[in-house]
């Protein structure tokens, strides 16, 4: 069995699920560039091209997580958790008005983890 790269609180699975219930399939990004580009994007599924400069972490909740390639090689060796806390989340992200944002928390992998590793996936 695999180690997920990413994982959801309960509170960033409850917003999943509302942000889903709202606005239908969704997917999230993280671009890693200046201002909102270093926090988590959820936007519906499809509305934000991936292609060669990204990779797929993996599901999330069910719902696809992508990262820049740049972006992950900062993060390889690193788990990551995606929670939601009180805030307001970026402007093209469809958590915007919920009065909560996502954000990513990491911890490094640990030897165990590392050995089994869930694959990144070329974005398609």
């Amino acid at each position: 069995m695999h180690s997920p790269r990413i994982v959801a609180t309960p509170a960033a699975q409850a917003l999943i699920d509302e942000l889903r219930a709202r606005h239908g399939d969704l997917m999230f990004h993280q671009s890693g560039g200046c201002c909102e580009g270093s926090a988590p994007m959820c936007l519906k599924l499809g509305e934000f091209l991936v292609g060669d400069s990204d990779v797929k972490l993996g599901l999330v909740h069910g719902v696809p997580f992508y990262m820049a390639k740049f972006q992950f090689q900062y993060w390889e060796h690193t788990h990551m958790t995606l929670d939601a806390i009180p805030g307001h989340g970026g402007q093209f992200s469809l958590e915007q008005g919920t009065g909560k944002h996502f954000l990513i928390r990491s911890r490094l992998f640990s030897d165990e983890e590392l050995a089994h590793l869930a694959p990144v996936e070329a974005a398609p």
